[in-house]
């Protein structure tokens, strides 16, 4: 008989900066997170779209390749996975408000918030 895999809360991670995606993913996988990466929002929506439901945190930068910004992807995630714990990081200000629920880390943040926000996704859902 197989052992049971225990449940991983899964992460989304979106940073078009492949280092800065790369070390994102780095730390939430310490946290015990499943991690799937994207440079995208419009990945990021084909991922939500089949996983949204089971993802525990979405992380997401503001500029990112493609037409849409991370800020929209935190309103597409809000609006359609209210579980998800969404965290928005940019260097620059906000070009538009983020959605209630939605956190703003600032540029370069410190690697215990971003830890502490992973702990923080895992008692939300």
């Amino acid at each position: 008989m197989g052992q049971s895999t225990p449940f991983k809360p899964i992460a989304l991670v979106v940073e078009d900066d492949e280092m800065q995606r790369e070390l994102v993913s780095l730390l939430l996988e310490e946290c015990d997170m499943g991690v799937i990466q994207c440079e995208s929002a419009e990945t990021a929506v084909e991922v939500l779209d089949k996983l949204g439901s089971s993802m525990a945190m979405l992380y997401t930068d503001v500029n990112l390749s493609g037409s849409m910004t991370g800020v929209e992807l935190a309103h597409v995630a809000a609006k359609d996975y209210p579980n998800i714990h969404v965290v928005v990081a940019s260097g620059k200000d906000l070009p538009e408000e983020l959605p209630d629920q939605a956190l703003f880390m600032p540029k370069p943040w410190l690697t215990l918030d971003l830890l502490r926000e992973a702990e923080r996704s895992q008692v939300h859902n």
